[in-house]
């Protein structure tokens, strides 16, 4: 999104907003695990979109630019005080399927119990589509790191899931 001004207009916004809300919101249900929590995240992301008033090339730098945002936001979320004491993790509610398969709901929701290193590159990967590079460059880490991910979470998955899912 380019613009001469630095101010979007309503209709820019809502445009970028359509075209990320549902990336934005899977996101930050993966770390919150929590549909009322991922909607506030979600707003609170597109806010500092907003203020950010950054200058996008194209939609692919959106879509990094808001992956790493909500993954950061998301962080922080769970960093917080009152967030550890409020949530009890061991009642993970039902995780909805998207795009009509019913195996990804399954898999997503073994996904969320996964640790954070994994499950997060796993989703990346598989659920968004990005390959190994754009992934260590969103994450900030080494190529290689993220292949090891991915193969250490395919395996946990496996063992989890008792199939072949994700090969």
């Amino acid at each position: 999104m380019e613009s001469n001004s630095l101010a979007r207009t309503d209709k820019e916004l809502a445009e970028l907003y359509q075209r990320h809300a549902d990336l934005v919101y899977r996101l930050c249900y993966i770390y919150l695990k929590n549909p009322v929590d991922a909607e506030d995240a979600v707003q609170s992301v597109f806010i500092k979109l907003i203020q950010s008033q950054m200058i996008f090339n194209d939609h692919e730098h959106e879509k990094a630019w808001l992956t790493v945002t909500t993954r950061n936001y998301c962080k922080d979320i769970l960093k917080n005080w009152w967030r550890i004491r409020r949530v009890a993790l061991d009642t993970l509610p039902e995780v909805p399927s998207w795009n009509g398969h019913e195996s990804s709901g399954k898999v997503l929701a073994r996904l969320l119990s996964l640790p954070e290193k994994y499950k997060t590159v796993l989703y990346l990967y598989y659920f968004e589509e990005y390959s190994v590079r754009e992934v260590s460059e969103m994450l900030g880490h080494k190529e290689s790191t993220i292949q090891t991910q991915l193969s250490r979470g395919r395996k946990l998955l496996k063992l989890d899931l008792g199939g072949n899912y994700l090969e």
